[in-house]
């Protein structure tokens, strides 16, 4: 890391831990929060420790307003795993610079799908929403961090499939869209890499007026919109055999299945487990 950097991550450390909203490390206990977590609300705000206090004053507030340590601890392991069905899911596989490769494809929310989820109270789809981020930066990213030790990873690389999604679709999903870029934004900054956007429909750029203004521009930057055969550039990105099939790779895998990890991976974990975990030093811990 720059010196510079290094200077703004130690001095982000001391005004948050003047605040009381961040604790050292000890002989015995570890800091409060990772230096991964707190690069990313620095890099959020260009290294403006000001700014950055102030998103993380604002986050640390969300996560006490929602109880997010105990939400995610006892989350029902069977309605998250269910509630993946609704949101990008993680292929089990890694990018070309380790980071983890996620597919969203919306068409496979289909009518029974959008039915399902607008029977479930606003609340509580919020909660869902809250729970698989907390499983994305617990458990994924730390276990993807072991993998690509010294090399840090906080961010993930998403692949989002606009294939045979009708806009009056896309409307009916506006809300549930919404909230979810809204809430990651605001409180999980920075962990969203290269969007890639395939097979967009014609009325792309009508919907992108109204999509656009849930990301903050530095999001908006990362949004890559590819055309019917986005292999060439995907392969510039992820190794061939890491990338789905429906997108020009080599991997068999599709947005129903559950993660088919990469050899590494299994080296490490054996299976993916189920409900909420965390990885820490090298270890799945089950809540």
């Amino acid at each position: 890391m720059p010196d510079d950097r290094e200077q703004s991550l130690e001095t982000f450390k001391s005004k948050l831990c003047n605040a009381g909203l961040y604790q050292p490390p000890s002989d015995d206990t570890p800091a409060s929060h990772d230096d991964t977590t707190l690069l990313r609300f620095l890099r959020a705000r260009q290294y403006d420790v000001d700014q950055a206090q102030k998103q993380f004053s604002d986050t640390e507030a969300w996560r006490k307003q929602h109880n997010v340590d105990e939400l995610f601890r006892t989350f029902e392991t069977n309605e998250m795993e269910s509630s993946r069905r609704f949101y990008p899911r993680w292929t089990g596989r890694r990018d070309k610079t380790g980071l983890p490769v996620y597919v969203y494809r919306l068409a496979s929310l289909d009518a029974s799908l959008r039915k399902e989820i607008e029977s479930v109270p606003p609340e509580r789809r919020y909660q869902r929403i809250v729970a698989l981020h907390e499983a994305m930066t617990r458990f994924v990213l730390p276990l993807c961090s072991h993998l690509s030790a010294p090399t840090s990873i906080s961010s993930v690389t998403t692949i989002i499939d606009l294939e045979q999604v009708s806009l009056s679709a896309m409307w009916s999903l506006r809300s549930h869209l919404q909230v979810a870029s809204t809430m990651a934004t605001a409180n999980y900054p920075e962990t969203l890499n290269t969007i890639a956007i395939v097979n967009s429909p014609s009325f792309f750029p009508t919907m992108w007026n109204w999509i656009k203004t849930w990301f903050d521009e530095g999001t908006r930057s990362k949004i890559h919109i590819l055309g019917k055969n986005p292999g060439p550039t995907l392969r510039s990105l992820i190794d061939e055999e890491n990338i789905p099939q429906s997108y020009g790779g080599q991997l068999p895998w599709k947005f129903e299945d559950d993660p088919d990890l990469d050899d590494a991976i299994k080296e490490t974990i054996g299976e993916i487990p189920k409900g909420p975990v965390l990885f820490v030093d090298g270890s799945i811990v089950k809540l």
